[in-house]
């Protein structure tokens, strides 16, 4: 087998939009590293430079399996956000997206988590190695919308994992093993959301991968840049070829791109100190916004009381336009649904009406989830209702075998099992 080397080089900008860049991006002859913070006001910045300055100390010769070492660096990170969350509840929702590839001289340990991807060109064709941590991506994984859909789907940039500070997500790790000429693109989505794969596979395979780099991130702005946008990008030569002085790369540096660069650090006091000076509300917050406290039932029930009210008194018109501004998550026909409205039953008077169908069997959730659902889960917003079934543990049917019948057998019900997978904490960007 030809020995192998990779040529890299890393490119970051902040858009057009915004004006502070949260991705942080880095490459080398050992590691590449995409780490998109999000949060807004929360600091996604600091969330993402300070998984990149963990991330980054892999960056040298290990005397363990690069898997392993990619791993424990990634629970590392996650640790270091849960400590500055702690320190400043200011910071609480901040986190970010990784994409990372540790190089062990023969092949790539793989760290993936989130919704920034990984890409590889190989004989003039790309393909998505990395798999989307998203709502949409489900849906596609279901079959219940196409990928073209998906790039147009109002939820595109619901997360369901990502680096958050907390203990209930984990990155998806595995191998890769390259081949001679073979190139590889890590980056933000705000390349992906701007940029079709046609696009990205023809400026992917520009003469050079410098070249390359420029012309993503020129198209990504030209697209309406509403996001920062960073590339990393790789390309694989036979071990020992002389290093080309055109290319950035040249000098064999490490190449650190975006808010790690800028080496931000633990803030104190409000986060909103180190966010866009803008006051303007800012979508990315939701994207990673920390879950509010459960609802009680008792604040269904309060609700509907201040309803009768205000329809008995003459501000009744108000308190009813107010109930049509509310949703909450309930069952129809077996299904669970999201209502617009309030749960409350008056005699005469229709409270709510079904907003949104998820197309979620309650046969498909548990006993405890299934009666939740049906006493009917308040939501702030129809965001809020989103996220709450984005959160359910769906379980998917798996069939036993039939039993072989016998002549004095007598017909039985069969049973299906069925094997949950938590569906994490989702927001909307």
């Amino acid at each position: 087998m030809t020995a192998l080397t990779y040529r890299y080089v890393a490119l970051t900008d902040t858009g057009l939009r915004r004006s502070t860049n949260q991705d942080s991006g880095y490459a080398s002859d050992r590691l590449l590293v995409i780490a998109d913070g999000m949060g807004g006001a929360a600091a996604g910045d600091l969330a993402s430079s300070e998984a990149m300055h963990i991330i980054r100390q892999l960056d040298r010769d290990l005397d363990v399996d690069a898997l392993d070492a990619l791993e424990q660096s990634v629970k590392l990170a996650n640790a270091r956000l849960g400590e500055l969350i702690r320190k400043d509840p200011s910071v609480e929702g901040m986190g970010t997206t990784l994409e990372v590839m540790l190089w062990d001289g023969e092949k790539f340990a793989v760290a993936h988590l989130g919704d920034s991807r990984a890409y590889r060109l190989r004989e003039g064709t790309l393909a998505q190695i990395s798999t989307d941590h998203t709502f949409v991506q489900s849906l596609v994984d279901e079959g219940k919308i196409s990928p073209a859909e998906a790039r147009v789907h109002p939820h595109r940039s619901l997360l369901l994992r990502a680096l958050l500070g907390r203990d209930d997500n984990s990155a998806d790790l595995s191998w890769l093993q390259p081949r001679l000429g073979d190139r590889y693109l890590l980056c933000s989505d705000g390349l992906t959301d701007m940029v079709t794969d046609d696009v990205i596979q023809q400026a992917l395979a520009a003469e050079t991968i410098d070249m390359a780099a420029t012309e993503l991130v020129r198209l990504a702005l030209e697209a309406g840049g509403v996001d920062n946008v960073t590339v990393v990008i790789a390309e694989f030569v036979e071990k020992g070829t002389d290093p080309d002085e055109h290319l950035s790369s040249f000098d064999g540096q490490p190449q650190l791109v975006g808010a790690a660069a800028g080496q931000a650090r633990p803030r104190t006091g409000a986060a909103a100190s180190g966010s866009d000076p803008s006051p303007s509300f800012d979508p990315e917050e939701l994207r990673y916004a920390p879950r509010p406290p459960g609802r009680r039932r008792w604040l269904r029930w309060t609700a509907a009381v201040l309803v009768v009210a205000g329809i008995l008194t003459a501000a009744g018109g108000y308190a009813y336009s107010w109930s049509q501004d509310q949703y909450y998550v309930g069952a129809q026909d077996g299904e669970v649904v999201v209502f617009k409205g309030v749960d409350a039953k008056i005699p005469g008077l229709t409270l709510s009406h079904v907003d949104e169908a998820t197309g979620i069997q309650l046969t498909s959730l548990s006993d405890f989830q299934r009666q939740e659902i049906e006493d009917g889960v308040e939501a702030s917003s129809k965001i809020d209702a989103l996220r709450t079934v984005a959160d359910l543990d769906v379980a998917t049917p798996t069939p036993t075998p039939t039993p072989t019948p016998t002549k004095k057998a007598t017909p039985r019900a069969t049973r299906t099992t069925a094997k949950s997978t938590a569906a994490d904490v989702a927001w909307l960007r």
